[in-house]
Protein backbone atom coordinates (compact mmCIF):
# COMPACT_ATOMS: atom_id res chain seq x y z
CA UNK A 1 0.00 0.00 0.00
CA UNK A 2 1.11 3.36 -0.76
CA UNK A 3 0.88 5.67 2.37
CA UNK A 4 0.60 9.47 1.35
CA UNK A 5 0.52 13.13 3.16
CA UNK A 6 -2.74 14.36 0.98
CA UNK A 7 -4.69 16.55 2.67
CA UNK A 8 -2.31 19.81 2.75
CA UNK A 9 -1.92 19.07 -1.22
CA UNK A 10 -5.31 19.21 -2.55
CA UNK A 11 -5.55 16.05 -3.43
CA UNK A 12 -3.01 16.32 -5.94
CA UNK A 13 -1.17 13.09 -5.30
CA UNK A 14 -4.54 11.01 -5.51
CA UNK A 15 -5.42 13.12 -8.66
CA UNK A 16 -2.20 12.16 -10.23
CA UNK A 17 -2.23 8.31 -9.38
CA UNK A 18 -6.23 8.20 -10.76
CA UNK A 19 -5.00 9.52 -13.75
CA UNK A 20 -2.32 7.66 -14.73
CA UNK A 21 -4.29 4.02 -13.43
CA UNK A 22 -2.77 3.04 -10.29
CA UNK A 23 -4.23 -0.42 -9.41
CA UNK A 24 -2.56 -1.09 -5.43
CA UNK A 25 -3.67 0.21 -2.31
CA UNK A 26 -3.83 3.72 -1.69
CA UNK A 27 -3.74 4.95 1.99
CA UNK A 28 -4.16 9.01 1.55
CA UNK A 29 -4.49 11.02 4.63
CA UNK A 30 -7.39 12.56 4.97
CA UNK A 31 -6.90 15.25 7.63
CA UNK A 32 -3.99 17.33 8.61
CA UNK A 33 -2.28 16.15 11.50
CA UNK A 34 -0.80 19.77 12.44
CA UNK A 35 -4.06 21.29 12.92
CA UNK A 36 -5.78 20.95 16.33
CA UNK A 37 -9.45 20.87 14.52
CA UNK A 38 -11.05 17.54 15.02
CA UNK A 39 -12.40 17.04 11.61
CA UNK A 40 -15.95 16.12 10.88
CA UNK A 41 -16.68 12.82 9.84
CA UNK A 42 -18.72 14.30 6.88
CA UNK A 43 -15.13 15.51 5.77
CA UNK A 44 -13.33 12.69 5.64
CA UNK A 45 -16.10 11.21 4.10
CA UNK A 46 -16.09 13.99 1.48
CA UNK A 47 -12.75 13.25 0.54
CA UNK A 48 -13.22 9.34 0.44
CA UNK A 49 -15.88 9.96 -2.34
CA UNK A 50 -13.77 12.28 -4.24
CA UNK A 51 -10.94 10.04 -4.40
CA UNK A 52 -13.60 7.45 -5.61
CA UNK A 53 -15.03 9.75 -8.11
CA UNK A 54 -11.00 10.60 -8.91
CA UNK A 55 -11.03 6.78 -10.67
CA UNK A 56 -9.28 4.89 -7.46
CA UNK A 57 -11.07 1.72 -7.04
CA UNK A 58 -13.18 2.15 -3.83
CA UNK A 59 -11.83 -1.44 -2.54
CA UNK A 60 -8.11 0.16 -2.47
CA UNK A 61 -8.98 3.04 -0.65
CA UNK A 62 -7.80 3.10 3.19
CA UNK A 63 -8.13 6.07 5.36
CA UNK A 64 -4.95 7.16 7.17
CA UNK A 65 -3.90 10.58 8.99
CA UNK A 66 -1.43 12.77 7.31
CA UNK A 67 1.54 11.38 8.74
CA UNK A 68 2.23 10.47 12.51
CA UNK A 69 -0.24 12.04 15.26
CA UNK A 70 2.71 12.52 17.83
CA UNK A 71 2.01 16.34 17.46
CA UNK A 72 -1.50 16.15 18.74
CA UNK A 73 -3.10 15.24 22.47
CA UNK A 74 -5.23 12.43 23.07
CA UNK A 75 -8.36 15.24 23.12
CA UNK A 76 -7.44 15.62 19.96
CA UNK A 77 -6.15 12.38 18.56
CA UNK A 78 -9.31 10.24 20.09
CA UNK A 79 -11.86 11.89 18.56
CA UNK A 80 -10.24 12.65 15.32
CA UNK A 81 -9.85 8.68 15.02
CA UNK A 82 -13.37 7.95 15.31
CA UNK A 83 -14.80 10.34 13.09
CA UNK A 84 -12.29 9.01 10.61
CA UNK A 85 -13.03 5.14 11.52
CA UNK A 86 -17.46 6.56 11.39
CA UNK A 87 -16.27 8.24 7.86
CA UNK A 88 -15.07 4.93 6.43
CA UNK A 89 -17.79 3.38 7.64
CA UNK A 90 -20.22 6.12 6.46
CA UNK A 91 -18.79 5.55 2.88
CA UNK A 92 -18.60 1.58 3.12
CA UNK A 93 -22.48 1.87 3.89
CA UNK A 94 -23.68 4.18 0.52
CA UNK A 95 -20.71 1.66 -1.65
CA UNK A 96 -22.46 -0.94 -0.43
CA UNK A 97 -25.83 0.31 -1.29
CA UNK A 98 -24.83 1.26 -4.27
CA UNK A 99 -23.43 -2.02 -5.31
CA UNK A 100 -19.65 -1.18 -5.06
CA UNK A 101 -16.85 -2.17 -2.84
CA UNK A 102 -16.36 -1.31 0.12
CA UNK A 103 -13.90 1.36 1.62
CA UNK A 104 -11.32 0.46 4.01
CA UNK A 105 -10.72 2.05 7.04
CA UNK A 106 -8.40 1.76 9.95
CA UNK A 107 -7.68 -1.92 11.09
CA UNK A 108 -10.40 -2.79 13.20
CA UNK A 109 -13.08 -0.59 11.83
CA UNK A 110 -15.67 -3.32 10.53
Amino acid sequence: MLTIENSRSGDEMVKALATYGYSRDIGPGVYDVHSPVVPSVESMASKARAYVAAGIDVSKIWLNPDCGLKTRRWEEVLPSLRNMVSAAKLVREEMAAGGKSQVKGVKGAH
